[in-house]
């Protein structure tokens, strides 16, 4: 049996040092805001003594920000920093701990180790203090989600309390999980706040096609998107059978399980059907992340339908809460899809197995609280007393106008309770095993994966290149022609292409009565095989055309004009670029590295936006193109350089390209992006080396380029008559006004060499 392994993503920590009120960062990005075994330090100070009355009065208002005069964190001083009071049911003007936002770049541009946004919870509505950490310290393990620990904040020197910091949803927190930022972008939260006086619940209801419809309902914060959430909308209610093609739906089912099984009802299937973003990806489909656990573990107890006042009653909620119910169509058209319902019972198996059946949940609860217990001791804000803290791991408490039930008098019971359940105990299939026909492939071939199972009908292979693509699913067969051993013994086989690097897969086997994973996180968490590479051979791939100012001539993705380096693949065969830098600084050759996933097709082109902008989509350098000249080095890791080109000045909208295609010297020319060079004829192009006249043709007005100086020019007709002549110029660039408008072709002779000019 072949061995694979899971694919996990390590951040590397960032190191910093103070000079001043400059702060210094290196390395990857930072976990030190979001370290589960430290309580940060945050110090407010404000040049005005009514600082309070001054964010209240903002919260009354435009829920604008006022500027601190300094915020220190955990010891970085930043100056002029926006602060606001945050929160909905969880903020009161009467009360000394209220919740906070702070951004660090309002005025200026901070960020403490890539952070810019911290997102303070007041802990207003749990006694224990970990529903929020510990809820999303276990929403991780299977989707994105926030990053959450604790923070003692001070205000004006003055502590005002123990609160939960959780990463922000924001465009770096997509653009981390979902490589892109400028796609539809939505919150579900009702605009204003949700409350038993509002009507508007962002359930993915289908309204209808005026966008009007949905404002109240969901808070928009991409420039457009409404179309976009409309249609999946409409799909839910009247297209389901395309839904995969507009939402992650695995993340979706994770989302769901997760909330029911935790009992988090502030939330999509709870009364107000909230707390949630949506995010579009490169792949058109919306992802999902859950928001704002403070009342998860029960505290929350309004489903929609009912009120759970008792904890009983929380203990036995229905898994298929809203299973018929229109108001809430991911769950009631999800679950309506025998597959999907079976994936759903199958995630909530495995965050039962993996957290509350083996009680790892409770040890986990107990550190967070044996970490917090003096801060929150000292908490003199704090809504529910020591007391209460120490024992709502276990026991019920009072919480205002319903109860915080004990955690682990809720999920112990709550776990035996559903695992009880008739979808639970049902039989399921098992995977003992997953093969593949080769666990170091050539890149380009074909791998066969077999899964042995017992009591499965049906299996399927979900793969793709890189964590960006979504998984493609190939049917399994047990059939005997499919590397399967013999028909009919439950060992299931597919082949997939090896087209990347890298090929992440998972497993997912089901019958009649349930379904697995394997993987049992997937897909979340997969197995990934290493495909060997070919090495690229100097003049096989090559710079092949570059533009170092582009004003009008192509605009990339996000449109946007800006500098691009275009590759080009001399070969019949096609090459990973894992391990190959680009740079445009001989001296560090290794500035950036293309993806591993990246590939360039054989006899094909790759373009690169120098555009130092690395949070787009598609390859973006971390650099620009000079116009005044500098050089471009393809290199591996090892230094070995496979290409390199230095220049010089360089003129708007022209490009520099090899001429002949691929192979030949540099010369500047009108620009063919992603394409053949050379498309005048090479001929003709040789003829024109190594002067450029541009524009071609023209009305009379044009410019002679060259990297060597220029000494005379002189233009005739067909007939060989001399119209002009320029001497003793000794420039590069040399601008010419004809002294004819007689339309037609002439020949311009610079320093002896024939370029053709037509004046129209």
């Amino acid at each position: 049996m072949t061995t694979t392994h899971f694919y996990y993503t390590h951040s590397l920590k960032r190191f910093f040092f103070l000079i001043g009120c400059t702060t210094f960062w290196f390395g990857a990005a930072a976990q030190d805001l979001y370290d589960l075994n430290t309580i940060q330090t945050i110090r407010i100070t404000f040049a005005q003594s009514n600082w309070d009355y001054m964010l209240d009065t903002a919260t009354a208002g435009s829920d604008g920000y006022i500027m601190a005069q300094t915020v220190e964190i955990n010891g970085v001083v930043f100056d002029s920093v926006g602060v606001k009071y945050k929160g909905n049911s969880t903020y009161n003007a009467n009360q000394a701990k209220n919740p906070f936002h702070i951004e660090l770049d309002t005025y200026k541009a901070h960020d403490y180790g890539g952070y810019t946004d911290l997102k303070l919870s007041n802990v207003a509505k749990d006694p224990s203090f970990v529903r929020e950490v510990l809820g999303y310290q276990i929403l991780r393990q299977y989707m994105h989600a926030p990053l959450s620990n604790y923070a003692n904040v001070y205000v004006n020197g003055n502590l005002i309390g123990l609160y939960v910091s959780s990463e922000s949803v924001s465009k770096k927190f997509v653009g981390k999980h979902f490589y892109s930022t400028d796609n539809t972008f939505v919150k579900c939260n009702p605009i204003g706040g949700a409350g038993p006086g509002s009507s508007a619940k962002p359930n993915l209801v289908y309204l209808g096609t005026d966008s009007a419809s949905y404002y109240a309902a969901y808070e928009m914060k991409s420039d457009y998107g409404w179309s976009d959430l409309i249609h999946l909308a409409d799909t839910l209610k009247n297209y389901t059978s395309s839904v995969e093609e507009l939402v992650d739906v695995d993340r979706v089912l994770w989302m769901l399980s997760f909330d029911n099984a935790v009992v988090n009802l502030d939330s999509y299937i709870g009364g107000f059907a909230q707390n949630y973003y949506l995010y579009k990806d490169d792949n058109n489909r919306f992802n999902p992340v859950v928001w704002d656990l403070n009342e998860a573990f029960g505290t929350f107890s309004q489903t929609g339908t009912s009120n759970l006042t008792s904890t009983s009653s929380k203990q036995q909620m229905s898994h298929l809460l809203h299973l018929n119910d229109t108001q809430w169509p991911l769950v009631q058209e999800l679950l309506a899809i025998p597959t999907y319902k079976r994936m759903y019972v199958a995630h909530l198996k495995t965050i039962l197995a993996e957290n509350f059946s083996n009680g790892s949940y409770s040890t986990s609860a107990q550190a967070l609280q044996a970490l917090i217990a003096t801060s929150v001791n000292t908490d003199v804000n704090k809504f529910f007393t020591y007391s209460q803290f120490q024992s709502n791991l276990t026991s019920d408490v009072n919480a205002g106008m319903s109860s915080a039930p004990g955690i682990t008098n809720l999920m112990n019971a709550r776990a035996t309770y559903l695992l009880s359940q008739a979808e639970f105990t049902a039989v399921a299939p098992s995977i003992s095993a997953v093969e593949v026909s080769n666990s170091s492939p050539l890149l380009n071939s074909t791998i066969w994966i077999s899964a042995t199972t017992n009591l499965a009908t049906s299996v399927y292979v979900g793969y793709r290149s890189t964590a960006s693509d979504r998984f493609i699913k190939i049917t399994m067969y047990d059939d005997g022609n499919h590397n399967d051993g013999a028909a009919g013994d439950f060992v299931f086989g597919a082949s997939i292409p090896v087209e990347a690097a890298t090929i992440q897969y998972y497993v997912y086997a089901e019958n009649n009565n349930a379904g697995i994973f394997y993987p049992q996180r997937a897909e979340h968490e997969f197995f990934s095989i290493q495909a060997v590479i070919p090495q690229i051979s100097s003049g096989q791939v090559v710079i092949n055309e570059f533009m170092a100012v582009n004003t009008e001539t192509q605009v990339d993705p996000n449109g946007d004009f800006e500098d691009w380096i275009e590759l080009h693949n001399n070969t019949t065969q096609p090459f990973s670029l894992k391990g190959v830098y680009l740079s445009d600084n001989a001296v560090n050759p290794l500035q950036w590295k293309f993806p591993d996933y990246a590939t360039i097709p054989a006899n094909g082109y790759v373009i690169v936006w120098a555009d130092n902008d690395t949070t787009q989509s598609g390859f973006h350098a971390n650099f620009k193109l000079s116009a005044n000249g500098e050089s471009i080095v393809l290199s591996y890791v090892d230094g070995t350089v496979l290409d390199s080109i230095t220049f010089i000045d360089q003129l708007a909208d022209i490009s520099m390209q090899r001429c002949p295609n691929g192979t030949g010297e540099f010369e500047m020319n009108t620009p063919t992006f992603n394409y053949f060079n050379c498309i005048a004829g090479i001929d003709e192009q040789k003829t024109m080396h190594p002067y450029f006249l541009f524009p071609n043709p023209s009305e009379g007005k044009f410019q002679i380029a060259s990297v060597d100086p220029i000494e005379n020019v002189q233009i005739r007709n067909v007939n060989g008559q001399l119209i002009a002549e320029i001497a003793g110029l000794h420039e590069k660039i040399v601008s010419v006004d004809m002294p004819t408008n007689v339309p037609g072709l002439y020949l311009v002779q610079v320093n002896g060499n024939v370029l053709k000019y037509i004046l129209k």
